[in-house]
């Protein structure tokens, strides 16, 4: 379905119930909302794989404006504090008090914008493999690293400046080493997700938001718990841009956690620890 949210519309789905029957009452169980990565993706990239904590959460689904089944609106709304912004009045619309929000990569972008724009809005925050600040040269290191001196090479070509004709070879080169294990999960998400590259090339790069970004001093007024969750062997968020997340945020709130032999997808890589990991960070007690 769409909803509008700050002049546009943008795409919902949501998986389970809200209130569920408990004897001769009505339970609420939390709302977990989903922020796709990207910039360009959709959020079918989190399906049919998060559907495993539903008899724990409701679930909401959304695509970022510019992004997905959403519409555009103008392109100098794509930035993070719009994107942020939509996210707050999306749960507002909705009438969702004290979500759970995750966020992967630039989703997580996108959590921080909001929790550090709308403080006291979030019940509590999950960012998996992102950055509170983009080093891009070890971004290409770390390329070089886990795919030889090629990958480091289209990597650098891409991120250093993003366009349609360095962008191609990017996907088609360096995309596969998100995934530290080559039997993590079945490629057809590639055929499922609604690739919008201009995007991406919009936001990304040095010259472009995602180089000027730097929540790292803003992460110390959030004031919900937060997990962070790193792969170990991921490239495009090395894990030491998870290691900066945590200490910034407020260490009585945080929760950090390294996941070994798991690159930018920890989910298809290691399916079992992650959603334990989630699963026991949800249920906690605030």
């Amino acid at each position: 379905m769409h909803i509008h949210v700050n002049g546009i519309r943008l795409f919902v789905d949501i998986e389970g119930a809200g209130l569920v029957p408990d004897g001769p009452v009505m339970l609420r169980k939390p709302t977990l909302v989903m922020v796709h990565g990207g910039p360009g993706a959709d959020h079918s990239l989190y399906k049919p794989a998060f559907s495993w904590l539903s008899d724990i959460c409701q679930i909401v689904y959304y695509d970022h404006r510019g992004c997905g089944r959403s519409e555009d609106g103008p392109r100098e709304s794509w930035t993070l504090a719009q994107w942020g912004d939509d996210l707050k009045a999306l749960c507002d619309t909705l009438g969702i008090e004290k979500p759970i929000v995750l966020g992967t990569s630039f989703g997580g972008f996108v959590a921080q914008a909001y929790a550090t724009r709308h403080p006291g809005h979030a019940g509590k925050l999950i960012l998996v493999t992102t950055a509170a600040r983009v080093d891009f040269e070890a971004i290409y290191a770390a390329f070089e690293r886990i795919g030889g001196v090629r990958a480091g090479a289209v990597a650098r070509a891409y991120w250093s400046a993003p366009s349609p004709e360095t962008r191609a070879p990017y996907l088609e080169f360096c995309l596969p080493l998100y995934n530290a294990r080559s039997q993590a999960g079945p490629a057809d998400w590639k055929q499922r997700v609604i690739m919008r590259n201009d995007t991406g090339v919009h936001f990304n790069g040095p010259a472009n938001e995602q180089g000027r970004m730097d929540f790292r001093k803003a992460l110390a007024t959030v004031d919900c718990p937060v997990l962070v969750m790193g792969g170990e062997e991921d490239p495009i968020m090395p894990i030491a841009f998870s290691e900066t997340i945590a200490a910034s945020l407020p260490p009585e709130l945080v929760r950090f956690e390294r996941f070994p032999r798991c690159g930018h997808a920890i989910v298809p890589d290691d399916p079992e620890a992650a959603f334990a990991t989630i699963r026991d960070f949800i249920l906690a007690t605030p």
